[in-house]
Formats: C-alpha cells, structure tokens, sequence
C-alpha cells in the first residue's frame, strides 16, 4: 500500500473524526442542559400547583358550603322574625319559642361565619403560593423557549456544518483503495471512531501507547509501502 493511499485515508480520518466532534457538540448543546433544567422546574411546579391547587379547591368547596349554610340560616332568621312580629302569632310560648329561635339562629350564623374566615385565612397563603408558582412557570416557559429556539439554530448550523464534511469526506474516500477503506471502516468501528493514526517517536498516535523496542525495529525493516498495525490497539499506522 503506497504512503500517499496511506495520507489520504488520514485525510478521511480527520472528516470522521471532525464529523464525531460535531455529533458530540450536537448532543451536548449546553441549551439542552438548560432546557432539561427548566422542563424538570415545570414539571415539579404543575405537580406542585395540583396538589396546592387540590387543597384550595376542598377549601372553597368548605367556604361554599359553609356561605350556602349562612345564606340559608339568614333565611330561616328573617322567616322566623317576620313571624315573630307579624301579629300572626300571639300565644307568648311560641313567641318565647320564635325568640330562642331566632337567638340560636344567630349565635349559628357567628359560628358560621367564623368558620369560613378560618377557611379563608387557610385558603390566602395557598392563593399567593399559587401565585408565586404561577410567576415561576412563567419565568421557567420562557427559558425553555429560548432553549429550544437556540437548539434549533445550532442544531441546524452543525447539520450544515455535518453536511459538508460528509461531501468532503466522501471526495477524499474516493480516491483510497475500497479494500483498504473497508479495512479502515472496521478497524475505525471497534477502535472509538480512529481507524488510522500516525506514528511519531514511537507513539502510536491513536492509542498514544509507545511501541515495543522488538516492534520498532522490526517496522524499521519494512518496506515504506507495507502495511503496518499498532501492537497495542490494532490500529493502521501511517510511518
């Protein structure tokens, strides 16, 4: 195998190995590691704000029940007063009866009404927590959609970027025999991504092992257009 076979192939490893490099960048775009943190932010406040946004509700159900019972109390007091002093009545033990009635009707209303101010103080700092999560949400939505506003333009950079280097690395593989080419393809797949690699002071420049002694003088004896391996990791090796 002549050197310059051997050089241009070097040439297809430096497409794949920059092609690896923008897959990598592809993946690892810090905009995704923001978009993660703020979909996991939305994804913690929506279950937050259902089980606070739950609690309220039960409370202003509570409240409700509780207005609904005032409202009809109201009602049975201002029947019973009308009658009290409608002149229809005028047996004083019904009166007294209309009397104490209307007196424990009342003193219900107080116990009435106190209860639903206890049900709102409860329900107040759950609407501001909603509020103070809803504001969140906010902030955490328009995070996220920047993110993938910058994801989408990277990612459509590197894929132009990609595209060129495949058109460059299949020119440069045209011209590097198909036996040799699919050597490299199989040694590359095994070998994380470097099928070829050159040797400098002994040092595979692939596994950046240095070769034995016994190896180097043996390769020393080779003709400059044999193929060679890497002892170490099986790599072809370009002198």
């Amino acid at each position: 195998m002549s050197a310059s076979g051997l050089e241009q192939l070097l040439v297809v490893q430096e497409h794949d190995t920059h092609m690896t490099q923008l897959r990598r960048r592809r993946e690892t775009l810090p905009e995704r590691t923001e978009l993660s943190a703020a979909e996991a932010t939305l994804a913690d406040l929506a279950a937050r704000r259902t089980e606070v946004g739950g609690r309220r509700d039960t409370l202003a159900r509570n409240q409700q029940r509780i207005d609904d019972d005032v409202t009809l109390t109201r009602d049975r007091s201002a029947t019973a007063d009308r009658t009290l002093y409608g002149g229809t009545v005028s047996n004083p033990r019904e009166l007294q009866a209309l009397q104490d009635e209307i007196a424990s009707l009342a003193r219900r209303i107080t116990q009435l009404e106190d209860q639903e101010l206890e049900v709102m103080a409860e329900i107040e700092p759950l609407e501001s927590d909603l509020a103070t999560m809803a504001a969140e949400a906010e902030v955490a939505e328009a995070v996220a959609a920047g993110s993938r506003v910058a994801i989408t333009a990277a990612e459509a950079e590197i894929g132009a970027e990609l595209d060129a280097e495949q058109a460059a690395r299949a020119a440069a593989a045209a011209d590097v025999d198909p036996d040799l080419l699919a050597e490299y393809e199989q040694i590359r797949s095994r070998g994380q991504g470097v099928g070829i690699a050159r040797l400098v002071g002994g040092t595979c420049g692939g596994c950046h092992l240095k070769l034995s002694a016994v190896e180097l003088d043996r390769l020393r004896g080779l003709d400059p257009d044999d193929l060679v391996h890497c002892e170490e990791c099986g790599r072809l090796l370009v002198r």
